[in-house]
């Protein structure tokens, strides 16, 4: 009897992200799809992407306001009927009760900088990220605060 080899396992960086890209795949927004983890202990704690507010009509039902009034990506975040996936993502830890302080964000795209300061009051230690977005901002209070931050890499 001749023994199969196992598939290799995906390390943790390449589990939660792959997990934060189907998160991704809920999302209602016309521009990006964003999916966001908090991950503590290896632990899934909640999730988000980027959408209106529970109950409310979608962008993809209404066509998208930014579009719109022609903002450009990265600019005027508070024109647009979505949460981020990161906002969404702190708003369910809360909703249920659940602490998120030294937990690790796993996130399709760097985080804003309106995203950057709940983060940074939350708690948060480390971001994994995939896709950069353009803040500088962003990154430099991120550094203030000392969080780790880390573009993911297929390896």
């Amino acid at each position: 009897m001749t023994l199969m080899s196992a598939p290799e396992r995906p390390g943790w960086d390449t589990y939660f992200m792959e997990i934060t890209r189907l998160v991704s795949s809920r999302s209602t927004c016309l521009r990006r799809h964003v999916g966001a983890l908090l991950v503590k202990d290896k632990m899934i704690l909640a999730t988000g992407y980027n959408g209106a507010p529970k109950g409310l009509a979608h962008c993809l039902d209404l066509g998208c306001l930014r579009e719109q009034l022609g903002i450009p990506s990265g600019e005027r975040h508070e024109l647009c009927r979505g949460l981020h996936a990161e906002q969404n993502a702190i708003i369910q830890a809360a909703f249920h009760g659940i602490s998120i302080g030294g937990a690790t964000l796993y996130c399709t795209n760097h985080p804003c900088i309106i995203c950057s300061k709940m983060l940074i009051n939350a708690g948060i230690e480390k971001i994994v990220y995939e896709a950069g977005y353009p803040d500088d901002l962003s990154d430099d209070m991120l550094k203030e605060a000392g969080i780790l931050t880390l573009q993911y890499s297929k390896k």
